[in-house]
This record gives structure tokens, C-alpha cells and sequence, in this order.
């Protein structure tokens, strides 16, 4: 993990973000980790969390729907996530 505590959050995948949260909250649950390190990680691990979560969001934006129209064409417009 020491490649990856150095890694830009901002520049990571949703995957690599993701996959080194994963990992973070294994350490913290496992109660191996002193104090201070456990904060810094802590710490990491929402940046992680918030960039995973805009990152969603943003594919979320992207993705569009086909429907039928009044007209009986197809057309798309901004999916539903609700």
C-alpha cells in the first residue's frame, strides 16, 4: 500500500480507488494499526470514498436511456437512477 499512499487520489481509476479503500477499511477492522496511523488512513480512506462517489456519479450523468416518444420515435434523454 505505500505505492499507493503516494498515488493522487484525483488521478486514480474508480477501480484502484476503490480496491485501495477496500483494503484500508480491512486494515482498520482488523485493529492492527497504531493511533496515528489509524487516523492518517482513516483520512485517506474518505478521500477515496468521496472520489469513488464522484466518480459514480459522474458515469451516472453519462448514461442515457432510450425511449419512445409521443411521436412513436425512439429518442433518449438523461437516465433514472430513482
Amino acid at each position: 500500500m505505500a505505492e499507493k499512499a503516494t498515488q493522487a487520489i484525483d488521478k486514480m481509476s474508480f477501480e484502484e480507488a476503490l480496491k485501495e479503500l477496500e483494503e484500508i477499511v480491512r486494515r482498520l477492522e482488523a485493529g492492527d494499526v497504531e493511533l496515528e496511523k489509524s487516523i492518517e488512513i482513516y483520512e485517506r480512506g474518505a478521500k477515496l470514498k468521496a472520489h469513488c462517489e464522484s466518480r459514480l456519479k459522474s458515469a451516472e450523468l453519462k448514461i442515457e436511456q432510450i425511449v419512445q416518444g409521443g411521436d412513436g420515435k425512439p429518442r433518449t434523454e438523461p437516465a433514472s437512477f430513482d
